[in-house]
């Protein structure tokens, strides 16, 4: 190192900056800034103090100071004042992780604001100095001003360079936002997707349509668009490494969803868990599921948008800093079977390295559909042909296509014989389930997978009836709401599936029906693929899990108030260590620590729990082991995640060797392994271990 030197009147400083200074005006990219760029942020994820902790915009190529000030002002930014509380309470761990990622040495220094005419910078222990030459050369370390889930503006927008096309999103508080990109252009109704060969000059700072569905306004057949968040945006032939990307499938039982949901933001994911995350539209109900016998109009449409993405991503992520040979793809329900279908996808297999289905349906009832599919005729002697007598196309097999694409949108989605189904198509499925055998075509990949407690809850009706006396009575009410949600009567006096003494005799009948729903739509075919995927050596892992503390998203919340902790003078909001169902989506906002900052933790134990599930999620995104190293998250300051895990047992893989102990990860407040559940009353139900053979 030369001597320090400080410039008294920095007089060079013009003529060090100009050549950046006069692109101030345009949107800044990797490429004008001839540096790779991230967001650092300290995410705890608690949204009362989340607002008040600033994050850092580091500017990895090397600059002299004056050219790193002129660097920041063309972010509309500012070198980082010099400001000792937040150095030790923030910017440490921050950059402690960046020299944790070998992307600096430990020795390095960071170009921070001057202190008068003197020249400052700061390492990864906090230390700031002014003894360095202020011509050398330095990462850099600029303000960050754009706020937490803040919409676009132009002090904040940001331009990429993917091959042919120049995308420009913005910046918040948490990451890099890209939002509407089409991956695929317009189609014609009714014919698979192409890949996008528009405009290629992009501006993704406002979210696209969603696909056509009910119950949505301003959705739209053009939908075919995804949207990215990113914490670091690469500059060209960066050595900086390139993060996990995590692919995320919405739900909605293939009639209803998005990507823009905000419960799938990507905040906490890419600030907390170095991720890179991919959500996406993709085609419903009739509109991306309709099948004929015409041999041409063969279904799958909207799994085809899916492959159809994925494809973007492969293709385009790197230039937002994601790794397309770490791919993991994830979903829940409608978005789990999504996963698992991709699973058995010749044209998706190699194209992503792990999977995540999340509540996959299975079993009986409408859950089966989800996991075992149709063939085209059977499918148009069940679907297709009563939706076309609804909508007035039941006609001669050449006026069908040309009367259903003349038919409204909203009708088409909205008829309550809408196709919504995925079919053996000879193409995107070739066989009518995952066959687990090995026999059949499974993408060996990484596996976590596993479901809510009680993910039968939902899809039950309450029973019609209140406080009952006699047991007796009871027990006929119980057969009777058997009966009237289609589940097998015969566990009515059954041992293995007792019924609650409470008072209440509706609760007691209820707990015994969305036992029994959960168990045939959820439980038993989900432990039954891992059982036989790891029999048969198929993934290459698997791990399993049942998520035992729940948030319920707003807009579903069937049979309220039973998916709801119970309230008490000491948590009016709900006590979640009270007994209560755990249901049917309840771990999203666990799972993308996107809890709404109007909707208040429960209890003391909310918070650190919503924390994990980000780190674990997150985790397995970029080790493939939902163990998140001790290193990293110390790395990371994340002491609470820390010392709840030291204080539990390690999630262990579901292999041959622990399959008849304990294979599963009950995740609670204090996790612990346990045995496949219900295996007596699953193998009573008909789905035993071994129903895959």
């Amino acid at each position: 190192m030369q001597s320090p030197i400080a410039f008294p009147a920095l007089a060079l400083f013009g003529l060090l900056t100009a050549p950046l200074a006069a692109r101030s005006a345009s949107v800044p990219s990797p490429l004008s800034l001839k540096s790779d760029i991230s967001v650092l942020f300290n995410n705890d994820l608690d949204p009362g103090t989340v607002s008040g902790r600033p994050s850092v915009l580091l500017l990895s190529s090397p600059h002299t100071h004056g050219s790193a000030s002129s660097a920041c002002a063309v972010l509309g930014e500012t070198l980082l004042p010099d400001n000792t509380t937040f150095i030790k309470d923030n910017l440490v761990p921050l950059l402690r992780f960046q020299e944790f990622e070998r992307n600096f040495p430990s020795s390095q220094k960071f170009w921070i604001a001057s202190k008068g005419p003197v020249c400052q910078t700061v390492d990864a222990k906090g230390d700031v100095s002014s003894s360095v030459v202020c011509l050398g050369s330095l990462p850099v370390l600029c303000t960050q001003s754009a706020t937490l889930g803040a919409a676009a503006k132009p002090a904040t927008s940001f331009t990429v360079q993917s091959k042919n096309l120049t995308i420009t999103g913005f910046r918040d508080q948490a990451s890099f936002r890209f939002f509407g990109i089409p991956y695929a252009d317009p189609p014609e109704r009714f014919t698979y997707s192409t890949p996008f060969t528009g405009n290629t000059t992009l501006n993704a700072q406002s979210f696209g349509p969603a696909c056509v569905q009910t119950g949505e306004t301003g959705t739209s057949e053009n939908c075919l668009f995804l949207n990215i968040f990113t914490p670091f945006i690469p500059s060209p032939g960066s050595r900086t490494p390139l993060k996990a990307v995590m692919f995320w499938i919405h739900g909605g039982a293939f009639t209803n969803g998005m990507g823009s949901d905000p419960t799938f933001d990507g905040a906490a994911l890419t600030s907390r868990g170095d991720v890179v995350l991919v959500t996406i539209n993709y085609r419903l109900s009739t509109l991306g599921f309709l099948a004929l016998d015409d041999g041409v109009t063969n279904g799958n449409f909207g799994l085809a948008d899916q492959v159809m993405a994925l494809d973007w991503v492969r293709e385009h992520i790197a230039a937002f800093g994601g790794d397309p040979n770490r791919i993991t793809i994830f979903g829940q329900s409608a978005g789990a079977g999504s996963v698992r279908a991709l699973t058995a996808s010749p044209q998706a297999i190699g194209k992503f390295a792990a999977a995540v289905p999340m509540s996959n349906l299975a079993g009986i009832n409408f859950a089966a559909t989800y996991s075992f599919y149709f063939t085209i005729p059977d499918n148009v002697a069940k679907v297709t042909a009563p939706l076309l007598e609804s909508v007035g196309c039941d006609l001669e097999e050449a006026e069908i296509l040309p009367c259903l694409r003349a038919v409204d949108a909203q009708t088409l989605v909205n008829v309550p014989t809408a196709s919504k189904f995925l079919v053996v198509d000879g193409k995107f499925l070739v066989t009518p389930e995952l066959v687990l055998n090995g026999t059949g075509p499974v993408a060996r990949v990484h596996t976590m997978m596993g479901f809510m407690r009680d993910d039968g809850d939902p899809f039950i009706s309450f029973p019609a009836f209140h406080v009952l006396i006699h047991r007796q009575q009871t027990t006929t009410n119980l057969t009777q709401a058997l009966i009237d949600v289609q589940l097998p009567t015969n566990v009515t006096n059954n041992p293995l599936f007792p019924e609650p003494k409470g008072a209440n005799a509706t609760i007691n009948t209820f707990n015994v029906t969305s036992n029994v729903n959960t168990d045939v739509e959820f439980r038993c075919l989900d432990q039954s693929t891992a059982f036989s995927a790891i029999n048969h050596d198929l993934f290459e892992s698997v791990w399993f899990y049942e998520f035992n503390r729940s948030y319920q998203i707003p807009g579903f919340n069937p049979n309220a108030p039973t998916c709801t902790p119970p309230a008490t003078a000491a948590r009016p909001h709900g006590d979640p260590e009270l007994e209560y169902f755990k249901c049917h989506s309840g771990e999203l906002f666990y799972v993308f620590g996107s809890l709404p900052a109007d909707t208040p933790f429960r209890d003391e134990k909310d918070l650190p729990f919503m924390q994990r599930m980000v780190d674990i999620w997150a985790s397995f995104a970029r080790t493939f082991d939902p163990n998140p190293s001790t290193a990293f998250l110390e790395a990371r300051g994340f002491t609470g995640t820390v010392a709840q895990l030291a204080a539990e047992p390690a999630w262990e893989p579901a292999t041959r060797a622990n399959l008849a102990g304990r294979p599963m990860r009950e995740l609670q407040f204090e996790s612990v392994m346990l045995p496949f559940g219900q295996q007596e009353q699953c193998a009573f139900l008909g789905f035993p271990l071994d129903f895959f053979g």
